[in-house]
C-alpha cells in the first residue's frame, strides 16, 4: 500500500478512484467493511482503492486537544489499513487551514479534480468540510454533474446486539471497562498497546521475583486498571505474559504504571519496542498486607494465564 501525506505529491488523478474517508480510529470491523466495499467497487471498475484519513485527529485541532485517547496510533492504523488490501492511503495533515475548506471545495477540488474520484463509500451519517456542512444529501446532489457514484453502507452490528452498532466510541468504552473479549469481537483482533520498554522502579524482580517490562503510554487508550493475560510481540517473537495496569496499591506510591511480566523469558530489553495484546482480564488491582501475599497472588495470576494460553 502506498502512503501519501501531501496532496501536492499526487501528480495526476488516480485511475477510476474509489475512496472512503474517515478517522478510522481502531480500524474496527465496521471500518474494515468500508474498505472491503471500496476494494470490491474498485475491482469492478478496474480502478484504485483509496482511503483518506487525517493526522492529527481533527478533534485535537478543533477542540484544543479535546481528544479522547486513541485506540490506534498512526503507525498501527496504517498497518491495519494496509492489511485490508487498500491500494492507497492518503493521510492529510489536519490543521486550521484544512478545517476551513468548504464542503463544496473539498468535493470538487480535492476529491474529484485531484484524486479523480469515481465512487465514494460512506456510512449513513458521514459529514465533511467546514462545519461538517457536507453530508450524504450533498454528495448525492452533485454526483450526476461531477461524474461519481455514492455507495452507502449500513451499520455493522455487534455480535448478539441487533439494535446496536460498532463504533470507535463503543470500542473505547469496552476497553476502559476491561471488557476485552467484547472489544476483540468489534475490533476483529485483540486490543493492543505499543511502546518502548522503559526503566521502571526495579522492584518486580528484585523484591517479588517477577521482573517486568515497563511501558510508557502517550496518546493511546489504556485498559481499565487490573491484571491481564497478554501476549507480547518482541523482536519477531510472540511470547506470553501477565500485565498489571494501575497504581500498585501494595507499594502505596501512587504512580501509574503499565508493567508486563513475560513468561519464561530472560534478557535486558530496555529501549526495545514492544507490543502487548490484551487477551483476558484476570482481576482488579488489590492492596495486599505484605510482599509475600502479593508474590503469592502473582504466582496464581501466572497460573491462570498459563491455563488460558494452553486452553
Amino acid at each position: 500500500m502506498q502512503i501519501i501525506e501531501r496532496l501536492s505529491d499526487i501528480e495526476k488523478p488516480f485511475k477510476n478512484a474509489v475512496i472512503t474517508i474517515g478517522n478510522f480510529d481502531g480500524v474496527h470491523i465496521g471500518h474494515q467493511a468500508l474498505f472491503h466495499e471500496v476494494i470490491a467497487r474498485a475491482d469492478a471498475l478496474g480502478g484504485t482503492a483509496l482511503a483518506m484519513t487525517f493526522e492529527p485527529h481533527p478533534l485535537r485541532v478543533l477542540q484544543n486537544n479535546g481528544l479522547p485517547p486513541l485506540i490506534t496510533l498512526y503507525e498501527q492504523k496504517t498497518e491495519l489499513i494496509a492489511k485490508s488490501g487498500m491500494d492507497i492511503l492518503i493521510c492529510l495533515p489536519f490543521d486550521r487551514q484544512l478545517a476551513q475548506i468548504t464542503a463544496e471545495e473539498f468535493l470538487k477540488a480535492i476529491l474529484v479534480q485531484t484524486i479523480g474520484m469515481k465512487a465514494i463509500v460512506v456510512g449513513k451519517d458521514y459529514t465533511f468540510g467546514q462545519g461538517r456542512a457536507g453530508d450524504l444529501a450533498m454528495l448525492q446532489k452533485h454526483a450526476p454533474d461531477l461524474g461519481y457514484e455514492v455507495i452507502v453502507t449500513g451499520w455493522k452490528q455487534p455480535p448478539g446486539d441487533p439494535e446496536g452498532r460498532i463504533s470507535s466510541t463503543r470500542v473505547r468504552d469496552l476497553v476502559t471497562t476491561g471488557e476485552m473479549n467484547a472489544a476483540r469481537k468489534m475490533l476483529g483482533r485483540h486490543y493492543q498497546i505499543r511502546g518502548t520498554v522503559a526503566q521502571g522502579r526495579n522492584r518486580g524482580g528484585r523484591l517479588l521475583g517477577f521482573p517486568t517490562a515497563n511501558i510508557n503510554l502517550s496518546d493511546e487508550l489504556c485498559p481499565k486498571a487490573g491484571v491481564y493475560a497478554v501476549t507480547v510481540e518482541l523482536g519477531g517473537q510472540r511470547l506470553f505474559g501477565v500485565a498489571n495496569i494501575g497504581y500498585s496499591p501494595t507499594f502505596d506510591d501512587h504512580q501509574f504504571t503499565v508493567e508486563v511480566h513475560i513468561l519464561d523469558f530472560e534478557g535486558d530489553i530496555y529501549g526495545y519496542p514492544i507490543r502487548v495484546n490484551f487477551i483476558h482480564r484476570l482481576r482488579d488491582e488489590i492492596k495486599f498486607n505484605d510482599l509475600d501475599a502479593l508474590s503469592l497472588q502473582i504466582k496464581n495470576d501466572i497460573k491462570k494465564a498459563r491455563e488460558l494460553f494452553q486452553g
